[in-house]
């Protein structure tokens, strides 16, 4: 199967429309389930469907109102077209099944969080929050100021953000919370309702940046406007 790295508009047209999101480097889906049971037998038909090449690309979380699934090719943190190849068979082999694959189930969307750290030298601390974390260097990113992932995809990656000054005025460690790019809007304006204030929208779509109430910063992005 072909393994051409989409653009990030390609990954978002290819998989619109099945249910699933992509979220900056991989695709993501949730899957309504009424038991534990039914969630097991959710991700067996998804990886059935991935046949022997669902080690190299599928992830699940598995829980018992729902199992979110994660497509991404692994060996080069990217989104591939075999990664939309094998949504559309999930969706299809879910289908069959009776169930559904939806980019928003009960409170929120599918989402990935990640963690920023504001640095002055990044290649000195970045050793650091990798030992710290357990964590481990993301596939083909393993300079020394590149982000920090979980290698077991339970944790957010950490990535850092490079300082020409110390700001002793604001945090220096904030969450980056990646939303399908059709949620962008509904999460920041209940961001705005329930007490934020938006700082910047500089660079929407691909991010806003908001603060609650005593200046601690939170940025919402989507894979829009980063080419």
């Amino acid at each position: 199967m072909e393994q051409t790295t989409l653009t990030r508009q390609q990954a978002s047209d290819a998989v619109g429309d099945q249910g699933w999101r992509f979220l900056v480097g991989e695709l993501r889906t949730s899957v309504r389930v009424d038991s534990l049971t039914e969630a097991a037998s959710a991700v067996t038909a998804s990886a059935a469907a991935c046949g022997p090449n669902a080690d190299g690309h599928l992830r699940a979380d598995v829980r018992a109102d729902r199992v979110e699934l994660t497509l991404q090719s692994l060996d080069r943190a990217a989104v591939t077209a075999h990664d939309v190849d094998l949504a559309h068979r999930i969706t299809a082999a879910l289908a069959n099944a009776g169930l559904h694959t939806s980019p928003e189930l009960n409170t929120r969307s599918v989402q990935v969080v990640e963690i920023a750290i504001d640095a002055l030298d990044i290649a000195a601390i970045r050793p650091f929050w990798r030992a710290v974390l357990g964590y481990t260097d993301e596939p083909g990113a393993d300079g020394p100021e590149d982000a920090v992932i979980d290698p077991v995809g339970q944790g957010p990656t950490i990535w850092f953000q490079q300082m020409a000054e110390p700001r002793p005025q604001r945090n220096r460690i904030h969450f980056d919370i990646r939303v399908p790019h059709d949620e962008s809007t509904t999460r920041i304006e209940a961001a705005l309702t329930a007490g934020g204030r938006l700082l910047s929208s500089e660079s929407a779509p691909a991010f806003w940046v908001l603060s609650d109430r005593e200046g601690n910063e939170a940025c919402i992005t989507t894979w829009q406007g980063r080419d």
